[in-house]
């Protein structure tokens, strides 16, 4: 079950995190991944770590941000079956508090990103079919504080991801997104240190208790999703935003 052998698959935002832990395990699976991150070492390492591990991945520059860099990346694809879009950003901050320009480079990496890479993939998936997955964020399902850009972001992405999956369901596309919970990445590891120093380990422990399960996911947590929702198993479902958050939607008191 879940083999994705002879399936060619893209991660962007694999130099790290949830991106880099969800291309190891697909290429664990039988995937070839293409390896795309704005930060071109970082990708190429963990193109080097798939092969190193008897996987096959190759590693792309890819600035999800800019349209031509989307196509330029994309245009070394020949083959495409699935793609993960997992490249994105975040931000602190209020209405009030949210410039324009972060605003907008909020939503030129994470709804543009998206959508640049998403038009890209379907060119290459309609004649055989194929697999999309947004990352979303329980952010587009509730009023998080201090997420004002980061949430209008994500509430985009899951309307997007209806859209696709119901254009393309005829073309044997499926589209559908992931919503975490909090994750230990780097990026809440920084955001510790930048925020909150020598308070990292009081701090951390109180973001993971707000997840009714006591802790934060793990990247290979999310990764493990992602696995199914690219492979056969999943053939029946499009169109649908999972929560993978602890409880924290749905079991808050």
């Amino acid at each position: 079950m879940f083999s994705l052998a002879g399936k060619h698959i893209a991660v962007t935002g694999a130099g790290s995190g949830i991106g880099k832990s969800s291309a190891e395990l697909l290429a664990k699976q039988g995937a070839f991944i293409y390896v795309m991150d704005v930060d071109i070492k970082a990708a190429t390492e963990t193109a080097d770590r798939i092969s190193s591990a008897e996987g096959q991945a190759t590693a792309i520059l890819l600035d999800v941000s800019q349209e031509l860099a989307v196509k330029t990346a994309f245009e070394q694809i020949t083959q495409l079956d699935g793609l993960f879009n997992c490249a994105g950003i975040s931000h602190i901050g209020t209405i009030e508090t949210t410039s324009p320009v972060d605003f907008n480079r909020l939503f030129q990496v994470n709804v543009a990103g998206s959508f640049f890479c998403m038009q890209m993939a379907i060119s290459l998936m309609k004649q055989h079919g194929g697999s999309i997955i947004n990352m979303a964020s329980i952010a587009a399902s509730m009023g998080i504080p201090d997420r004002f850009a980061y949430s209008m972001t994500k509430s985009a992405v899951v309307g997007m991801t209806l859209s696709v999956a119901r254009d393309y369901v005829g073309h044997n596309i499926r589209c559908n997104s992931i919503s975490p919970g909090r994750v230990h990445t780097p990026f809440v590891d920084n955001f510790l240190t930048k925020n909150y120093p020598g308070k990292e380990q009081e701090m951390f422990e109180k973001l993971a208790q707000t997840q009714p399960i006591g802790r934060m996911a793990n990247p290979d947590e999310i990764g493990a999703l992602v696995v199914y929702l690219m492979s056969n198993e999943a053939s029946f479902i499009t169109g649908v935003d999972y929560a993978i958050d602890g409880g924290f939607l749905n079991l808050k008191m």
